[in-house]
């Protein structure tokens, strides 16, 4: 099969809808499925309001047909809420396609935080775009279940993966900090809730990885804290493979790649039982608690070799095998419902 992904987010971003669309795809190279990506190389783009690291497409419907009519696929899934991913809606009801979506970004959170927009109110426009696909794929089951009590249908999960080759445990440490050292790994802005850890009073050391338009006032705020900037591959493992504990301190992640990578890497984690934590982190891979410090204190007594464990079960492999499941799944339910709408329209003529 064929498949054209449309997306919104795309190099040279980095974050955890482009690892996953990157990664999932050559995983799925096995099972035989062959991709197109749509995406904003080679548009024209403009800074997103409040976050100019993202660049978003200014394009039209006519140049998003042509596009899409150029790669052929046989089925398109629409992994972003944003205006390529409207367009390839537009694209899809025009010309009667059966599409697929996807639920990465906790957008009603993340846009509250920043504007103070109502959340219910971009949650109605949320369910609204997704409302026509044959399947809306969620990280978790938690965030699955939120979202089915939010209205929204035809929900399927769609898991993440790791590569356990790069990111494992290691003897050297590349830190020269004392110890313990508690890591966090991820984009420094708002939604990230980094303010939650770098308050806390923690013994050793706290080392950010990573950058983000928070980063300077951050920096700035607490001097106790060593931000190291981003790091890719072989850095980034060896970063998490010289810590103790891994604290993940966002409230709003819907799945949250570096919770694997962390526990691969031997490194246990520390974080609030919320949506993402709570179905990816196993109990003996680290500590979920409302109070962050308690979580970061008790997950140093979780054994390093418990964490790798545990994320043995998170494969791209099976990432992969769960998402050409629901396009399969959601294309066969998809053909009744579109033979009824059929039959209704010839009745009423």
């Amino acid at each position: 099969m064929r498949i054209l992904i449309a997306t919104d987010a795309w190099r040279p971003q980095v974050n955890g809808v482009v690892s996953t669309l990157e990664r999932m795809t050559r995983a799925a190279a096995e099972f035989g499925a062959e991709f197109e990506f749509l995406t904003p190389q080679g548009m024209w783009t403009a800074p997103m309001p409040t976050y100019p690291d993202i660049r978003l497409a200014i394009t039209t419907p006519a140049a998003i047909d042509a596009r899409i009519d150029a790669a052929a696929p046989d089925h398109i899934h629409i992994a972003t809420e944003g205006p390529i991913g409207w367009l390839a809606r537009h694209h899809c009801l025009k010309r009667g396609r059966t599409f697929t979506t996807s639920y990465h970004t906790r957008f009603p959170e993340y846009i509250a935080a920043r504007t103070g927009l109502p959340e219910s109110l971009i949650y109605a426009g949320l369910r609204r775009f997704h409302a026509p696909a044959a399947s809306v794929m969620a990280p978790t089951p938690a965030i699955g279940e939120e979202l089915t009590r939010r209205g929204f249908e035809r929900v399927s999960l769609w898991s993440r993966g790791v590569d356990h080759a790069l990111f494992r445990p290691r003897d050297s440490r590349i830190f020269n900090l004392p110890g313990p050292i508690f890591l966090y790994v991820g984009r420094v802005a708002v939604e990230k809730n980094l303010e939650a850890l770098l308050a806390l009073d923690l013994p050793g050391s706290t080392v950010v990885v990573g950058d983000g338009p928070a980063r300077a006032a951050l920096e700035r705020r607490y001097p106790h804290a060593h931000f190291v900037g981003a790091r890719h591959g072989e850095a980034l493992a060896e970063a998490y493979a010289s810590a103790d504990v891994f604290v993940f301190p966002s409230r709003t992640d819907t799945f949250g790649i570096v919770l694997i990578e962390a526990m691969a890497s031997g490194l246990p984690v520390a974080a609030f039982p919320v949506p993402g934590p709570i179905d990816v982190v196993g109990p003996s891979a680290g500590v979920l608690d409302v109070d962050l410090r308690a979580a970061c204190l008790k997950a140093l007594t979780v054994p390093r070799e418990a964490a790798r464990a545990y994320s043995l079960r998170y494969t791209w492999r099976e990432s992969a095998r769960q998402f050409l499941h629901n396009i399969e799944a959601g294309r066969a339910a998809a053909k009744p419902r579109v033979a009824a709408k059929a039959l209704e329209l010839a009745e009423s003529r």
